[in-house]
């Protein structure tokens, strides 16, 4: 086996199937709609491992099409491996060292990171149209951050005819924001500013929409929740009654197949490189 791939959802599925077509021998194991080709103990036979992305949702167990924990998962494989993972916390980077494994996070390289930014931003243009009773046009949106996914979500939300503002901290942003035809909002000068939004989607992984700002929005306003660590108050949105979506993993869900091309790119980038 050349390479073992361990847990994830369909973009897993999908990546299985490209490697295959490069020539590697590929095995799975807890991979969403595939069937299991190794048990967990022969995981340690492989030259290459592939963890999915994001490694864990809890901490504890894989993130799996069943539960795996991770301390049997660090058990099973062995140093010499080449061990690539999604989004990997320090917590799990640590856990795996106490076993002398290094995990190489392939989540880290830009290439792939904006590859990933554009399933993210269509999922999230996709999750609004789902969602609102009125279209993009009729819809004033807030775009709460100017990172990869912020600007490739502003662009495709103005492209669909909606009335798109973005917030961002630095003064560079801000400019580029006003320079691209958006409403540039200062995110730390968000209040009063925020009553006729129909749709907020954020993007900056750490609190921001506080209840008291959740507060000032139409009790019909949709969040729409895209980053890693939330930076909408989802307690106080259920008690205000605003509809209220956590939109995490989305390009395993409306893009699976685009997805796993590019992890299949940048895994190849790196086998390249520490060959």
């Amino acid at each position: 086996m050349d390479v073992a791939i361990i847990g994830g959802d369909r973009r897993m599925a999908y990546l299985a199937q490209l490697l295959r077509e490069d020539g590697y021998a590929v095995g799975t194991l807890a991979v969403a709609d595939t069937e299991d080709t190794f048990a967990l103990g022969e995981a340690g036979t492989a030259a290459r491992v592939v963890l999915p992305v994001p490694l864990t949702r809890d901490g504890e167990t894989l993130a799996a099409a069943r539960p795996l924990p991770l301390a049997s998962l660090w058990a099973a494989l062995r140093p010499e491996q080449r061990i690539c993972a999604g989004s990997v916390g320090a917590r799990e980077r640590a856990q795996a060292e106490t076993h002398s494994l290094t995990l190489t996070d392939y989540m880290t390289r830009e290439t792939l990171a904006v590859r990933n930014a554009v399933p993210t931003a269509e999922g999230a243009v996709a999750v609004a149209l789902d969602r609102l009773c009125v279209t993009l046009r009729e819809a004033p949106c807030l775009v709460v951050g100017f990172g990869r996914i912020g600007k490739l979500l502003a662009r495709d939300l103005h492209a669909l005819g909606a009335p798109v503002s973005v917030s961002a901290r630095r003064l560079d942003d801000l400019a580029w924001i006003d320079v691209f035809g958006y409403a540039p909002l200062r995110t730390d000068r968000l209040a009063g500013t925020l009553g006729a939004f129909r749709a907020v989607f954020n993007t900056v992984p750490h609190p921001v929409l506080d209840e008291a700002l959740l507060r000032t929005l139409r009790p019909d306003c949709l969040l729409i929740e895209l980053a890693s660590r939330p930076g909408i108050d989802a307690e106080a949105a259920a008690r205000l009654g605003l509809p209220y979506v956590r939109a995490g993993g989305l390009p395993g869900r409306t893009a699976p197949e685009s997805a796993a091309r590019a992890i299949r790119d940048t895994l190849s980038q790196l086998w390249e490189e520490t060959a």
